[in-house]
């Protein structure tokens, strides 16, 4: 329901009442989903441009330049609630729903990543979630042939009642050749086309802006839409026949809000007479209400000349796919909507898009952080504990179920940042954030976060091209919140533009909170960057080469793995110098070094474990310290030639070699075997085995 304050501005506007299918639009556009009305103000401060951003933020992707021949459409969306309510069918259309952001601007979507946020792994609901959500994402994608080929999976009590399922897409467009989302002119047509429209998903970008209350998998289950991926598997072909014909003058998928959403949106820059009884329908009955807002997926939206219709529903049945003409596009900067006969909507169309009043959100500062108190216990348990977390753990149970190999352009998926071959180079890409680390530090935190992706891709040699972010937050009507918002994306532009990395899309995801479990989840400023660099195939160092700690280590044990095992408490990371990752990256490019990764979660024992988890291993200082902080702005370097690493800040600290990680601390010392290392390893295996 609209807002009394809203519905009093917008009656207030027109100087009359609403209709039912006027209120169900305000209801839906106006929504913090769709209007982005709590973070306008912020998501200006962030960089937009740069030398290779073609198109920037606006549309239903960015368009970035990769070479001269090939740009990218980049785009980043979530689906959390559905995602809760009905897992596998939430997560299975947020990665339809993305994809189509993709094919709508004329690109064929090529790879897909999938930052996903969970509850503790030891409950059920956790487990059961978990396991729905990965099958959504996996089968959706299996189908259409677009392979996910990165990931994160963080488990956080706070996430309990509201997992996060955030998804990105890539695909590639000729530079010269992409679609945007504004119509062109007046007199053109608007052609619908793929599946009919149902009664599912109504509502869902309203439902998408509030909480979660107890009862919701029951209550919100009809804002939940249902996908069918064979039938966007033939949109992607259709989609991409009409963009190569060059007759789309304009393209949007129908997301969000549905067709009042796309259509509007769409028709923003002039307007629009719609014809909701010529929509092709799947159920009998539907109202006008119904038909506009229902958010039925696989569905796509274009603007074509008049004598062009013919040629979009030629293409369309050549697939099978259902359309109709829905419309044109009119001079007057108005939105309406016929329903036999009758005027159902006649409203000016720049209220409708973008005319939400402005909102000034009270914002406090929320203390963070706890004194750190060093953990009991020997090295050995905590070492292996902290291995065994599910955040550390291999992710080998969720990478099994996705086709990686489709497309066939894969090189390597198991490194710091997946590689995939496009043209005679490598597309890189990396996603997700630290969200313990952002709750206690949201400046810091939400830089560091663009800091570590950018290190993994420094880490297969690859320089970023842009950002694209998913701003996942509770409500921002809590002081403390917004302030949690405003300082992670203050710190998120600043770390881009110290980096020169633009922002070019993005999404924000707010009320992410559940009555149920009395929980709001931490702040989770999800990035998913990509960047290009030379095709390696990546290779593990071999027996005999050194070890060396690039970066300097402080004792960083506040929202740590450590922290999250033990509650030992501590100081965040503090923001990152850049200024080592250009001089990594020119190394692993010049194949001068023989293996590398960044420190971040899990610190200099998880890396080990990454990288060469048979070695010797000397621990200068507090133990404690050299193993498990998380301070950023280092990496751990295996070499031959320690001409290599001439000019960087590094210590040697062991060789590759021999059985197991083998440590020394002063008169200390302590082993873990490989059957030890790989047992905790496999901890979400073995957890999801029963």
């Amino acid at each position: 329901m609209l807002s009394a304050d809203d519905l009093a501005f917008i009656t207030g506007k027109l100087g009359r009442g609403l209709t039912d299918v006027e209120a169900a639009c305000f209801e839906n556009l106006w929504s913090e989903h769709c209007s982005y009305r709590s973070t306008k103000g912020l998501l200006k401060t962030l960089p937009t441009e740069g030398k290779n951003v073609i198109l920037g933020p606006g549309d239903d992707a960015a368009i970035v330049r990769f070479s001269d021949t090939c740009a990218l459409a980049v785009g980043m969306e979530s689906h959390n609630h559905p995602s809760y309510v009905d897992p596998y069918d939430g997560a299975a259309t947020g990665v339809g729903g993305i994809v189509r952001d993709i094919i709508s601007m004329g690109a064929r979507p090529i790879a897909l990543m999938d930052p996903l946020y969970f509850g503790a792994l030891s409950e059920e609901k956790t487990r059961y979630l978990f396991e729905h959500i990965v099958a959504g994402i996996g089968d959706y994608g299996n189908c259409i042939g677009v392979p996910v080929v990165r990931g994160e999976t963080v488990f956080d009590p706070s996430y309990q009642g509201n997992p996060l399922v955030n998804v990105v897409c890539v695909g590639v467009v000729p530079p010269e050749r992409f679609t945007t989302a504004r119509v062109k002119a007046p007199g053109n047509r608007l052609v619908l086309f793929g599946s009919s429209t149902g009664r599912d998903g109504l509502g869902g970008a309203s439902f998408a802006s509030r909480d979660l209350s107890e009862g919701a998998e029951a209550e919100d289950r009809p804002s939940v839409q249902v996908g069918d991926p064979f039938t966007e598997k033939l949109l992607i072909e259709a989609t991409c026949e009409m963009a190569e014909t060059g007759k789309v003058l304009s393209c949007r998928d129908l997301g969000a809000a549905g067709l009042a959403g796309a259509s509007s949106e769409m028709a923003s820059s002039f307007g629009a007479r719609l014809h909701a009884d010529r929509v092709h329908l799947r159920e009998t009955g539907m109202n006008p209400v119904e038909i506009m807002l229902a958010e039925s997926q696989e569905r796509m939206l274009v603007e074509v000349a008049p004598e062009d219709v013919a040629l979009m529903g030629a293409i369309a049945e050549k697939y099978d796919l259902s359309w109709s003409e829905i419309g044109e596009v009119i001079a007057e900067s108005r939105y309406i909507v016929e329903f036999e006969g009758q005027v159902v909507c006649d409203l000016p169309v720049d209220l409708l898009v973008g005319g939400t009043p402005g909102c000034a959100l009270p914002k406090a500062p929320k203390a963070a952080g706890t004194p750190y108190a060093a953990p009991a216990g020997d090295l050995k348990d905590l070492a292996l504990a902290v291995l065994a977390h599910p955040d550390i753990a291999s992710k080998a149970w969720i990478s099994g179920q996705y086709d990686h190999d489709v497309q066939v352009r894969s090189v390597s998926l198991s490194h710091d940042a997946a590689v995939i071959r496009l043209e005679d180079a490598a597309l890189a890409l990396s996603c997700g954030c630290n969200p313990r680390q952002i709750a206690l530090s949201p400046y810091a935190g939400a830089a560091n976060a663009v800091y570590e992706n950018a290190a993994n891709l420094a880490c297969v040699g690859a320089e970023p091209l842009c950002i694209v972010n998913c701003l996942n937050f509770a409500s921002p009507l809590h002081p403390e919140v917004f302030w949690e918002m405003e300082q992670a994306v203050l710190g998120l532009g600043d770390m881009a533009r110290a980096m020169d990395v633009p922002v070019v899309g993005g999404n924000v995801s707010l009320y992410n909170e559940s009555d149920e479990y009395g929980t709001e989840i931490k702040p989770t400023p999800s990035i998913g960057m990509v960047g290009r660099g030379p095709v390696r195939q990546w290779m593990r160092p071999s027996a005999g080469d050194r070890i060396a700690l690039v970066g300097e280590t402080g004792a960083h044990f506040g929202g740590s793995i450590l922290d999250a095992m033990t509650g030992c408490g501590g100081e965040a990371p503090e923001m990152a110098d850049p200024a080592l990752v250009p001089e990594v990256r020119a190394r692993v490019a010049a194949d001068a070094i023989t293996g590398v990764t960044d420190l971040s979660k899990g610190g200099l024992l998880a890396a080990l474990a990454k990288l060469c988890p048979d070695a010797e291993v000397k621990l200068a200082g507090d133990p404690l310290t050299a193993l498990f902080s998380e301070t950023y702005g280092r990496f751990l370097v295996t070499f031959r030639d320690a001409a290599a690493l001439a000019g960087l800040p590094y210590d040697i600290i062991g060789t590759v070699g021999g059985e197991g990680l083998r440590f020394s601390a002063g008169a200390k010392s302590f082993a873990l075997t490989p059957e030890e290392i790989e047992f905790s390893l496999s901890s979400i295996t073995r957890q999801m085995q029963y």
